[in-house]
Formats: structure tokens, C-alpha cells, sequence
């Protein structure tokens, strides 16, 4: 799975406006669970970020190494890089309340 996202600015007045989120999604394949997390995080993402975040999705399978990088231990993780500063939940993302709170992103 290589899955590099971008979706297009929307207006958007309130105090999130002009940050941008560059967010990680470590896969480990095309597993059921690391799809479930992939739809949650861009609904979630849709919903509250409006075209303000950059996806990238990285599969260990293909890539290994790259798990050092971020210190993953547990698949699907999300590794959130910017606004700063780092943050990272583990799991399918289903939560919507634990993973607005672990990103530290307030529902509208």
C-alpha cells in the first residue's frame, strides 16, 4: 500500500486555520485492520482538518527500516509530525473521541 494524499485548502476560520498536519500511517500490509485505520483517519481527517493535512502511508512490509525513524513498535500506528509536537496512537483509529484527543484536535 503507498498511499500519498493530498486534498485541496478550504476556507476554515477557526483557531486550527493555517496549521498544517503531516501526518504517518504505519501498515504492515493490506490487512484488514490497516485498512480500517487508513478510512478512519481520512474520514476523521475530512471532517475536522478540511483539506489542511498531508497522508502518507507507510507499509513495513515493503519499507522496514523505516520503522526505526519513528521508534514504531505496534502496527497500524499513526505518527503525528506536524503541528508539533510529535504524537503518535496506536491501533484502527475507530475511537474518534481518543484519536481527537491524542491528536490534540478539538471536534467541531
Amino acid at each position: 500500500m503507498s498511499i500519498d494524499e493530498r486534498t485541496p485548502r478550504a476556507a476554515d476560520d477557526d483557531e486550527l486555520d493555517g496549521l498544517f498536519w503531516d501526518l504517518r500511517l504505519y501498515v504492515a500490509g493490506q490487512t484488514p485492520k490497516c485498512l480500517t485505520a487508513f478510512s478512519n483517519l481520512k474520514r476523521l481527517c475530512e471532517e475536522h482538518l478540511e483539506g489542511r493535512y498531508h497522508i502518507e502511508v507507510i507499509d513495513l512490509l515493503q519499507n522496514p527500516q523505516l520503522a526505526e525513524g519513528d521508534q514504531i513498535l505496534a502496527i497500524p500506528t499513526l505518527v503525528r509530525r506536524l503541528p508539533s509536537p510529535l504524537r503518535k496512537i496506536i491501533g484502527d483509529l475507530s475511537n474518534e473521541e481518543r484519536v481527537l484527543v491524542g491528536l490534540d484536535l478539538r471536534p467541531r
